[in-house]
């Protein structure tokens, strides 16, 4: 298995596995691929990590720029986030966004924001900050990992491609 940032190579293989990945997800509305196509086309996918197995993409995780109240703040969000169904629950995801997290913090990232699943995210060191909140979701779902002590607070909004935008 290599993790590596994406190529351009990738990028169709990118698009058919976060398809595969996300078809019959109970918390998906099919739009994944869509986002990350957005993001790439803006040039704010600033962190793109792929899994390769024997030639096949297999995994993949997007990380882009998120505002606080309005302002870049340097913190990122992760996601989406898709493995093979062949290959899920195997640590690929893990892998992924591991090296994606190293990845923004050699980027002197000040954080990352996550929406999704707090028991899996807990344990990159994701929890729950009442000083960021994310409207419309249970807020035990939107999640923050700090990599600095900078003071940020209010309402989080990610990459217009998350809105259909």
């Amino acid at each position: 298995m290599i993790v590596q940032s994406e190529s351009p190579e990738n990028i169709q293989d990118i698009r058919d596995l976060i398809t595969l990945a996300f078809t019959g997800a109970e918390h998906s509305d099919g739009s994944e691929a869509s986002i990350v196509d957005g993001l790439r086309a803006d040039g704010a996918l600033s962190v793109s990590i792929v899994a390769i197995n024997a030639d096949e993409v297999v995994g993949h995780v997007a990380f882009s720029p998120v505002s606080i109240e309005g302002v870049g703040a340097g913190f990122y969000g992760l996601g989406p986030l898709a493995v093979h169904p062949s290959y899920q629950r195997g640590g690929i995801g893990t892998k992924l966004v591991r090296a994606g997290l190293l990845r923004l913090q050699s980027l002197s990232a000040a954080g990352c924001v996550v929406l999704g699943d707090p028991d899996y995210y807990s344990r990159f060191g994701f929890k729950c900050d009442p000083a960021l909140r994310f409207p419309d979701v249970p807020e035990e779902y939107f999640q923050c990992l700090d990599f600095s002590s900078a003071p940020r607070h209010g309402v989080v909004m990610y990459h217009k491609a998350f809105y259909g935008k």
